[in-house]
């Protein structure tokens, strides 16, 4: 019996869930019904993520005090799923597409699975961001009328932000966001305990790329719907495009410019 080497074990694997052959790339009927119930589900989730926001800004102004960390965690959970869901669409349907083809489970309770490991992570994120909130509270650092920081310590918040687009622990984190094919083949994990953490891992990146900019509503307003919105579009290009890692550096400077201007207005 010959024995096959790892490079082409590790070949054989990737040609096939590779895009360039002809049965991943052509949509069967059974795919394109993954991808369609997948594309239903996010755009439902989130349509309800941004709908308990818009029903939270017009309630009676409770975010403009000091919440209990219960519901600040939940209202933080509610915004990261809203702002964070829509730009892993394209994770959760080539996950579909390889676990279909790799067989070993139904693909979409698989892409459940995942999808369930990618939002556990920004549910610790938001845990952490409740938890600075009620500490900026308690140290009088937050409006009481807008839940912002001072236009200084906002401004600063932006430059950091702007400063941190340029880095290169952004950009690592960014080109496993902007890659779904890649990052499944390097970390493949068969089951659901497999799908649960490849959702993990991808969650952990798209944290790492993106942590300060989930924190700039400080700057402008915990729940400034406005500029959430803003966020999550900014998001959504900076993985889609194919200039995306550029954006994400123009971005910035326009982040840094804004901080900068902040600043400077404060004292003139």
């Amino acid at each position: 019996m010959t024995g096959q080497s790892p490079s082409a074990t590790g070949s054989t694997r990737a040609s096939r869930i590779s895009p360039a052959s002809g049965s991943f790339a052509q949509g069967t009927p059974l795919l394109n019904r993954d991808h369609l119930i997948i594309a239903v589900s996010i755009v439902a989730l989130t349509a309800i993520s941004w709908a308990n926001l818009m029903s939270t800004t017009s309630g009676v102004h409770s975010h403009t005090v000091a919440q209990p960390y219960a519901l600040g965690a939940a209202t933080w959970t509610v915004m990261m799923i809203g702002m964070m869901a829509p730009s892993a669409l394209p994770f959760l349907t080539t996950f579909a597409v390889m676990a279909r083809r790799r067989g070993g489970g139904n693909p979409l309770l698989l892409t459940s699975m995942f999808l369930l490991g990618y939002l556990l992570v920004w549910t610790g994120f938001s845990a952490i961001a409740a938890a600075v909130q009620l500490a900026l509270h308690a140290m009088s650092l937050l409006s009481h009328k807008s839940a912002s920081l001072s236009p200084f310590l906002g401004g600063a918040l932006l430059i950091a932000a702007g400063v941190f687009q340029w880095t290169p622990a952004k950009h690592a984190c960014l080109r496993n966001c902007r890659s779904p094919l890649g990052f499944l083949i390097s970390e493949w994990r068969d089951g659901l305990g497999g799908a649960c953490r490849m959702g993990l891992v991808h969650g952990a990146f798209c944290v790492g790329c993106c942590w300060l900019l989930m924190l700039l509503p400080f700057a402008a307003g915990v729940m400034n719907l406005g500029w959430m919105l803003a966020i999550t579009v900014f998001v959504l290009l900076e993985k889609a495009l194919p200039a995306g890692d550029m954006l994400a550096r123009a971005g910035g400077a326009v982040l840094a410019g804004y901080g900068a201007w902040m600043i400077w207005s404060t004292y003139n």
